[in-house]
């Protein structure tokens, strides 16, 4: 009997490890662990917590239809997936690949677990097309730049094609049983924080404008596809597979960005808490606490900024351009550390993936892997002109803007640059 164990791939349709465990026996039992060692780290109002929840009651739903359930309890998975693995004679467990820092370590404890008690651990690669190690320099080496590597990436697929699992086939091979109902948000000591989170669009019509609308804050032009990414709600696979189809080639050079920051966080999990290069590490921030607290709030007095914080602040996305000008303000327009700002994405942002913000928050900081050179400092103001001239993304989120109520700003901007750059040279040249 094969467990199969749901984690990032929220989702009954081309499920790589589900459709293999599908396929290798009848009477597969789902489960889904509620991670103690993560949930107990995240406010009691996180929407990620009543995202996910509400996804696994949908797949509860879903296998009910066909005699069956899914196993869910919050607590550790050390624990809970062996118990599991005892109660129902279980020989095997079945689950698809996680390359953060945390699961890679989770992964490899209850492998142990595991074989200790003579059962099998399999892995499968599902939530991207290709895994860390599948992409890589002649010498076997990774990619520490995004276009040779993205060349290389595109040659593959058009090589090997897209693979897709139709594990939705073959859900008349679950275990019929009846499992106890799924724990709610209160009994796990949660209360619904979920936002109103769209569907995102996948429509081979966005995709051929992304390029010429993606940055403009105002539209309603990006994919919102973040949050169904990093909880495996969509398929990467057919995500890809769109996105071959359309005019352009800009959504699907994003797609491969999320891989690449991927390859470079397993390859380099010292990101994590350290600069890919390692000088930055000089770097004298600043980091004064109540400049921080205003760019948290949106209170900079630059309103480009202040939208978008405010925006994160009460939904939980912001716009992708928006992202880079708000991380580039606070670490050369601030001086503040950019794993300040990085900690404070990971708590607000539903799309959070580990690899994707560190990469990021390293880029417009200038210390990560093929990052923006350290004397790119963003204007605000510039900023306003080229992506929100009408200013209505600012109007939307801070009705304020031009009355006497608005902050004057945090800082002047040729000051702030300057101090910028003699800070990041000072850093570099000693």
């Amino acid at each position: 009997m094969i467990l199969y164990w749901f984690r990032r791939d929220l989702r009954e349709t081309d499920n790589s490890g589900f459709y293999q465990a599908l396929c290798d026996e009848k009477g597969i039992i789902p489960a889904f662990v509620f991670d103690q060692n993560i949930l107990n780290k995240l406010p009691k109002d996180d929407a990620r917590v009543g995202f996910i929840h509400q996804q696994i009651e949908r797949l509860h739903q879903k296998f009910t239809s066909y005699g069956s359930g899914i196993i869910a309890q919050k607590g550790d998975p050390l624990s809970l997936i062996p118990t599991w693995c005892k109660a129902f004679g279980v020989k095997a467990v079945y689950t698809n690949e996680d390359y953060e820092p945390y699961a890679r370590q989770r992964d490899r404890l209850i492998k142990e677990k595991l074989n200790s008690l003579g059962i099998k651990f399999k892995t499968f690669k599902d939530q991207v097309l290709y895994s860390p190690n599948e992409v890589l320099k002649k010498d076997g080496t990774p990619y520490k730049v995004y276009t040779p590597y993205s060349r290389v990436w595109i040659t593959k697929m058009d090589e090997q094609g897209v693979p897709n699992y139709p594990s939705e086939t073959l859900l008349d091979n679950l275990l019929k049983f009846a499992p106890n109902n799924i724990p709610s948000l209160e009994e796990m000591g949660f209360k619904n924080g979920l936002h109103n989170i769209p569907e995102g669009i996948t429509t081979i019509a966005m995709m051929n404008n992304y390029e010429e609308t993606r940055n403009f804050p105002a539209l309603n032009s990006t994919s919102r596809l973040g949050i169904h990414l990093r909880f495996g709600t969509i398929s990467i696979r057919k995500l890809i597979s769109r996105a071959k189809k359309s005019a352009e080639i800009t959504f699907l050079k994003e797609l491969i960005w999320r891989e690449f920051f991927m390859q470079i966080l397993w390859h380099y999990p010292h990101t994590t808490t350290t600069s890919f290069k390692p000088q930055y590490d000089r770097i004298s921030w600043r980091n004064n606490e109540e400049e921080f607290k205003k760019w948290c709030e949106g209170s900079t007095g630059y309103p480009l900024v202040d939208a978008g914080m405010r925006e994160l602040n009460k939904t939980g996305f912001m716009h992708n351009r928006v992202r880079m000008l708000v991380g580039s303000f606070l670490c050369k327009h601030l001086l503040i550390d950019w794993r300040w700002g990085e900690a404070y994405f990971a708590e607000k942002l539903l799309d959070y993936e580990q690899a994707s913000n560190v990469g990021n928050w390293q880029w417009v900081a200038g210390c990560g892997v093929d990052a923006a050179p350290y004397f790119r400092v963003f204007n605000p103001t510039e900023q306003v002109k080229k992506f929100d001239k009408n200013h209505e993304y600012i109007k939307k989120w801070v009705p304020e803007y031009q009355s006497l109520n608005y902050p004057a700003p945090v800082v002047e901007h040729t000051n702030a640059r300057k101090r910028c750059l003699a800070t990041y040279k000072e850093a570099l040249t000693t």
